[in-house]
């Protein structure tokens, strides 16, 4: 079995030369794959717990892709380089280096002049983050463990939940998507609400 007879309902499609990434050949489903990477995922978590990190640091284009790289690296031999193709999510690949350096620039001002509360720097630079679609797959988690670390490590504040007091609400994928939109409408009350939950 190879990654075409993979599920891949709801990701970012690979294409073939990205498939051809996969360090363990012998995964033959989509739920191994899963299990690998989030282990890989733990992993960078681990190595992550004790750091001390500033904005400058975790606002950087280094960091981003280190991140990256930290959480997919075992299982994805591109992870944390930058996507080379385009997708059905996501600005055109060659625009990725512009835009994430506009959007750390941003970051950075936003905490330096405290623009916003803290929960809404974190998610305001998510949303963006997944918007720009950096990498060939894993942008959504990665983004996620982003605002965890604005919070987390710049703020001193709790990791984001995302959701998880809403599991057993058989709609939470709906709210989700709904403080998604509303974010893409540059209102993040809904989203910000929606991951602290």
């Amino acid at each position: 079995m190879g990654l075409d007879d993979f599920d891949l309902d709801g990701q970012t499609p690979l294409e073939e030369e990205e498939k051809k990434g996969l360090k363990i050949h012998s995964v033959t489903n989509r739920t191994e794959l899963n299990e690998l990477e989030q282990q890989n995922i733990e992993e960078a978590l681990l190595w992550l717990a004790p750091r001390k990190l500033n904005a400058q640091t975790v606002l950087s284009e280094n960091f981003i892709k280190s991140l990256h790289k930290r959480m997919f690296g075992n299982v994805w031999s591109w992870a944390g380089q930058f996507r080379k193709t385009e997708k059905n999510i996501g600005i055109r690949a060659w625009q990725i280096p512009t835009e994430l350096k506009a959007l750390t620039d941003d970051a950075i001002f936003w905490v330096n002049h405290e623009t916003y509360l803290p929960d809404e720097i974190a998610i305001r630079f998510k949303h963006r983050l997944v918007s720009i679609h950096c990498f060939s797959n894993g942008n959504g988690r990665h983004s996620r463990l982003m605002a965890d670390i604005i919070a987390n490590k710049i703020y001193n504040l709790p990791e984001f939940r995302w959701g998880n007091s809403l599991a057993e609400q058989k709609d939470v994928a709906k709210i989700y998507l709904m403080a998604i939109r509303k974010a893409d409408k540059n209102d993040f009350s809904d989203l910000v609400k929606f991951a602290r939950s």
